[in-house]
């Protein structure tokens, strides 16, 4: 598919990462101003609110755009997805009639912050990374048990905190936590000394269910997809995960990027999973090509210093689906709802340039990496800025999802007094 021209100047540059083919959708605000729904195009933000309101953009019988989240909309369903996103390219084309009244309801991107999109229902994360997995447990257990023996079966995930889910920007403090370390009898509490990232895309459910879903189905629900960062200690990890896995650990923040990026958009992207080393059962095999091409890179900016790119991969790279990770999630007849959040499992490619998170690009902190500024990491220090970005490629333009990007600050002197060391 070739670039999509838009009346608005700026969608038609190669490099733009939000062109009339993407139309992704997102909540904004300027200085004084309310939270409101909206959609990147170029350097703008069109305000679908006004528009509705203005009777630009009429989809049903009442407002659906006088929230600032987006699950209202999505809720009613893939034909109004597919009528509003229509609508919004016949607005925002080239030589469009409405050019004038549209134009009147844009706002500079530089001047608007961004927000939560969307009221997050649920989250859960998955592990669902062949790389990565391999990685982590060639460390932990040797290469020849370095897959736990469902691995291959099933994608492994487990059910996260919705309430530490944050939007791109927000600073995130190091925990405290149990820790215990091998020449240790016993645990400590402490602020956490291995604490990283994981490189995840994140697909946004659709539509509630209350029943086991296809994979078809489940792919037919993923509304569209985000960057998510999966902070981790990796600490507090080692000593709790034995025998249910995370919990502390994953439940100090998760970004997001600003804008959900639609399933429409990315379908020009689409591509195979794997080769399978054993066939899945019937009720998670493939229906098609079930995941997207799209460059991945994450740079890592010590306080006060240029940002180094630490890794580039691509989500081609997943084992699972999302739609196969929904279609599992579901099996057991396990509720979905509209705004669920469901999180790839760390992304990383078959080299190390490509590993998604510090503990498999450090092996385990024995192997520091060296950054641009001459600093050394093995896991991320205090004051550093983590910045995600994806991009999927097209011919003359490209789709982009906004950054993901958080500074980590220093912990807590005392937690429970909350005050900063």
């Amino acid at each position: 598919m070739p670039l999509m021209k838009s009346w608005v100047e700026s969608a038609n540059a190669p490099d733009c990462p939000f062109p009339l083919n993407n139309l992704p959708y997102g909540v904004f605000s300027t200085v004084g101003g309310e939270e409101r729904c909206g959609v990147a195009i170029g350097d703008m933000i069109l305000d679908i609110a006004a528009a509705e309101e203005t009777g630009l953009v009429s989809i049903a019988s009442t407002p659906v755009f006088d929230v600032p989240y987006w699950n209202d909309f999505i809720d009613l369903g893939g034909a109004i997805w597919e009528t509003l996103r229509a609508r919004l390219i016949e607005l925002l084309s080239e030589g469009s009639d409405d050019q004038e009244a549209v134009a009147q309801l844009l706002i500079p991107m530089a001047s608007a912050s961004l927000h939560m999109p969307i009221a997050i229902s649920e989250y859960t994360d998955f592990y669902a990374g062949r790389h990565h997995a391999q990685n982590v447990g060639t460390m932990f257990r040797g290469p020849e048990n370095a897959l736990p023996p469902n691995w291959l079966h099933i994608p492994i995930g487990y059910n996260g905190r919705a309430s530490s889910v944050v939007v791109s920007g927000t600073d995130v403090r190091r925990p405290w936590g149990q820790l215990k370390s091998p020449e240790h009898d016993l645990p400590a509490f402490l602020p956490s000394r291995r604490f990283d990232i994981e490189l995840e895309m994140g697909a946004i459910v659709g539509a509630a269910s209350e029943w086991p879903l296809t994979v078809q189905e489940a792919d037919d629900a993923i509304f569209g997809y985000v960057l998510l960062n999966d902070w981790s200690a990796r600490d507090i990890q080692a000593w709790e995960y034995q025998p249910l896995g995370p919990f502390q650990a994953k439940a100090t923040a998760t970004s997001i990027s600003p804008w959900i990026v639609t399933k429409a958009a990315l379908e020009p992207f689409r591509c195979d999973t794997p080769a399978r080393e054993f066939e899945l059962l019937d009720h998670l095999k493939d229906v098609g090509p079930m995941l997207y091409n799209i460059d991945l890179d994450v740079t890592m900016a010590p306080q006060g210093k240029p940002a180094t790119t630490i890794t580039r991969t691509n989500y081609n790279e997943m084992y699972y689906s999302a739609a196969q990770q929904l279609a599992h999630h579901s099996t057991s007849g396990c509720p979905m709802n509209v705004g669920d959040l469901l999180g790839s499992g760390t992304i990383s490619g078959p080299e190390r340039a490509n590993r998604g998170s510090l503990l498999e690009l450090s092996w385990g902190g024995k192997e520091p990496l060296t950054l641009d500024s001459g600093d050394t990491r093995t896991f991320i220090e205090d004051g550093d800025t983590l910045t995600l970005s994806g991009t999927a490629k097209g011919d003359g333009f490209q789709i982009g999802f906004g950054k993901c990007t958080g500074t980590l600050l220093p912990a807590f002197k005392d937690p429970f007094k909350r005050q900063p060391s």
